[in-house]
């Protein structure tokens, strides 16, 4: 293949892309990803890549400004791959979400929601309450980095600060930087995961190798003198356990409901933890829940909306492919008093058949998929008798094909959907759609 053609050249920006990137087309009609630039600028760029149907290029330069165009407050903005939308006015990000959801219900779905729903949103920065740093060793840089990957997937963003993570993270990645720099096993470190309660935030250090009883010594130091819980991966997730001290406590709470949710450094919480109570309150809502009616959360992980559904005084059965997340949600039941939640174990891509739960009839329906979406559970599920379903989606395109199955294929009616801010500043869309039949 020929060698790229580094020569910069003008594009006029027409479109903000589902990943964050600006949308031109070349005179002969070709698409560009334009990284760094917004809708309406003309901005000097060079190519980084081509395929048949797409080239990508960056900003070199922007000689007109969108209006929506801020100063990044971020001094990696260009290089993390953390968040890509800094470069955008803060109110401008969520209804470009909101564009992209709708977007897909359009194309992918083939529906239009009859309501678009106010977009939910809550604090900008310092919000990521969980997260994964990548650990490399440079020796070019006689020094090790932790930080997120940058755009270039192949390299670890050298970061001094990040404006996302919650404080008491973004503040100390240099210092977690040096942390693991002095440390013998350094080269032996891939990867550091931070999870906040809100009480205690910990630090989960995966290692290729045993810890030396000198480095075991530095991260109990560390974490006494910066206030974190420190875990050791040596293995998989059921290696997890703990350096310092002896057993964290780690939860938090939902005072709107009086439930306290325990877990485990690994476990699935919600990123955005204002967001979080903002978005089970809307979810209920929109479920509108009766007394005495049963409803099943799907995918519900350790039951962040079931004990809230619960509360309630609905009977509510939760169902999660987790095996300990499911223990973990019978323990939470079990500590807030909630007799009436009941949760089973089940790998909802697979067949139902024999799942005593799947038949026993409710009256609403919650989900709360991955990425990948409900599809394989909503072709297995009988509807009949559902009053409500109330879909919270990571993934509008997911979103999209299975609003496409229900309201296509099955009758149900798209009543609303609207667009919720778990992630400032990056390109991730998080939604929630009600379905009625």
């Amino acid at each position: 293949m020929a060698r790229l053609d580094q020569t910069p050249f003008q594009l006029d920006i027409l479109d903000l892309g589902h990943d964050g990137r600006g949308v031109a087309r070349r005179a002969d009609g070709k698409p560009v990803s334009v990284t760094g630039a917004l809708p309406g600028e003309r901005v000097l760029v060079r190519q980084t890549a081509r395929s048949r149907s797409l080239d990508e290029a960056v900003t070199l330069d922007v000689e007109r400004a969108s209006p929506d165009r801020v100063q990044p407050r971020c001094p990696h903005f260009g290089v993390c791959s953390g968040c890509v939308l800094q470069h955008l006015e803060e109110s401008k990000q969520i209804l470009a979400k909101q564009r992209v959801l709708l977007e897909n219900f359009e194309r992918i779905g083939h529906v239009v929601p009859e309501q678009v729903l106010p977009p939910l949103t809550d604090r900008q920065w310092g919000y990521r309450r969980k997260g994964r740093f990548s650990v490399r060793r440079v020796e070019k840089k006689g020094r090790t980095l932790v930080g997120f990957r940058e755009l270039d997937p192949r390299f670890v963003a050298d970061l001094s600060i990040c404006y996302t993570a919650i404080p008491a993270i973004g503040e100390r990645v240099a210092a977690l930087s040096a942390l693991v720099d002095a440390m013998d096993g350094r080269r032996e470190i891939p990867q550091i995961e931070f999870i906040a309660g809100d009480d205690t935030v910990a630090l989960v250090f995966r290692h290729l190798a045993p810890l030396s009883p000198a480095d075991r010594e530095r991260l109990q130091a560390f974490a006494q003198d910066h206030g974190f819980a420190i875990f050791l991966q040596p293995g998989g997730i059921d290696s997890v356990h703990a350096l310092w001290p002896g057993d964290p406590p780690l939860s938090f709470r939902l005072p709107q409901w009086d439930v306290e949710l325990k877990f485990r450094p690994l476990d699935f919480i919600q990123v955005n933890k204002g967001l979080n109570g903002k978005m089970i309150a809307l979810a209920l809502e929109l479920l509108d829940t009766r007394p005495g009616e049963r409803v099943l959360d799907l995918f519900c992980g350790l039951g962040n909306f079931t004990l809230p559904l619960a509360r309630g005084n609905a009977e509510v059965i939760g169902v999660e492919g987790d095996a300990g997340l499911v223990a973990r949600a019978r323990g939470n039941a079990a500590l807030n008093g909630l007799a009436n939640a009941e949760f089973h174990a089940a790998d909802l891509t697979q067949p139902l058949d024999g799942k005593p739960w799947a038949g026993q009839g409710f009256d609403r329906l919650l989900l709360d998929p991955p990425r990948s979406g409900a599809d394989a559970v909503l072709r297995q599920l009988s509807l009949k008798g559902l009053k409500r379903i109330v879909y919270v989606s990571c993934h509008p395109g997911s979103l999209a094909r299975d609003a496409d199955y229900l309201v296509n294929e099955r009758g149900w009616k798209l009543r609303a959907a609207g667009v919720m801010d778990m992630f400032p500043h990056t390109a991730h869309v998080e939604s929630i759609a009600l379905f009625e039949p």
